[in-house]
């Protein structure tokens, strides 16, 4: 299974497992287990399906030291899969641009918006 060309035109970089668990400074086994917590979501994507996240999920430590992800991403995850979005779903409303907002929800999330944005995934149901 791979991402549709829709989500490969959304989000502009990606990132596979061990470049996250490099970038915030952890072991691979910690970034598999952020997935599986749900602190970030991926798909499989490319030719060899290899799973992957959105670099936008980084963001710089509030330590001043390696990024960190998005604190706010993981409870908006969990409202969009409440509401029964699958993955790759999730990914799509994340980075389409969203009327309500005036921006993309992750870019809502990165400027501190959470309730806002939260407020629009609880809509979607």
């Amino acid at each position: 299974m791979s991402t549709t060309p829709d989500l490969d035109a959304l989000v502009p970089e990606w990132l596979p497992l061990p470049d996250l668990a490099d970038r915030i400074g952890v072991g691979f086994s910690q970034a598999r287990n952020l997935v599986r917590d749900r602190h970030v979501v991926g798909v499989r994507r490319g030719e060899r399906a290899v799973f992957q996240v959105p670099a936008a999920f980084l963001v710089p430590a509030e330590d001043g030291g390696a990024e960190q992800v998005l604190p706010s991403l993981r409870g908006t995850v969990l409202v969009l899969a409440d509401q029964g979005l699958p993955d790759e779903e999730i990914l799509e409303w994340l980075f389409a641009p969203n009327d309500a907002l005036g921006t993309t929800p992750v870019e809502a999330l990165r400027a501190g918006r959470r309730t806002e944005v939260r407020r629009a995934a609880q809509a979607l149901g």
